[in-house]
């Protein structure tokens, strides 16, 4: 199933193509991510979505993925998940339930990442739970701890989450935002070094990812007609046109 990810990658842009050749183009996405990059993860749960996903890139692993998880790569802003293990016998990345991994985001693990339910990774995201290089020791590992983002958290775009840190249930990250060391629950943290700037109301009802995916035979019935009402009326001719001759929309 790619009703997340589609839904959330076909608004921000005007589609000419008729509704068959866009539920082929759908298919063939979920066949190679299926056949080349499902192999690679240890393990990727039910209800996955990858847009472009020969734009997902990953190196070493173990890397884990649980239920309804979205990526949405494209050309120039490439995800990267990798693991170089610190030591034998450790790295990780583990990613939880209806998490969604924006373009451009990098995960790299030497020891052990954990993203769980409901996290959202906006563009250009790093998480990291390394220096990579000494300090002193160019040559050497560098310090590395792990690192948790807790659910539902919001990592915001081009903000950094560095070693060691844990951010808390609920919270947020400001967008390019540089984050050295814990941010409690239902809090937003901006700024390098990120601070907390404000605390969130945890009386309030949070509706989460899950929340939008709590039926999703229903979602994927509500999309397909959503679909074909925003792609009625285009033709394979109106299509190439376009393709071959680009023109400003009206």
């Amino acid at each position: 199933m790619i009703i997340g990810a589609v839904w959330e990658y076909s608004i921000v842009q005007k589609e000419h193509r008729p509704y068959v050749v866009k539920k082929a183009w759908l298919k063939f996405q979920k066949f190679y991510t299926h056949h080349f990059l499902e192999p690679q993860f240890e393990s990727l749960g039910k209800g996955y979505a990858f847009m472009e996903p020969w734009h997902v890139q990953l190196f070493g692993g173990p890397i884990r993925v649980g239920n309804y998880a979205t990526f949405i790569a494209n050309a120039d802003k490439r995800i990267r998940l990798s693991v170089w293990p610190a030591q034998f016998g450790q790295g990780r990345i583990q990613i939880g339930d209806y998490v969604l991994i924006c373009p451009g985001v990098r995960i790299s693990a030497a020891q052990d990442i954990v993203i769980e339910d409901n996290c959202m990774l906006a563009n250009n995201a790093y998480i990291t739970d390394s220096d990579w290089h000494g300090i002193y020791n160019r040559v050497a590992m560098g310090q590395a701890a792990p690192v948790r983002l807790c659910k539902n958290a919001w990592i915001g775009d081009s903000a950094i989450v560095c070693k060691g840190v844990t951010v808390g249930e609920n919270s947020i990250i400001g967008a390019g935002a540089v984050v050295v060391s814990d941010v409690p629950a239902n809090s937003v943290a901006a700024g390098n070094p990120a601070r907390v700037v404000k605390e969130l109301d945890p009386t309030e009802t949070f509706t989460t990812r899950a929340d939008w995916f709590a039926d999703p035979a229903k979602l994927a019935r509500d999309f397909m007609k959503w679909e074909q009402a925003v792609l009625k009326g285009n033709t394979y001719f109106g299509w190439l046109r376009h393709l071959l001759f680009p023109r400003r929309e009206k």
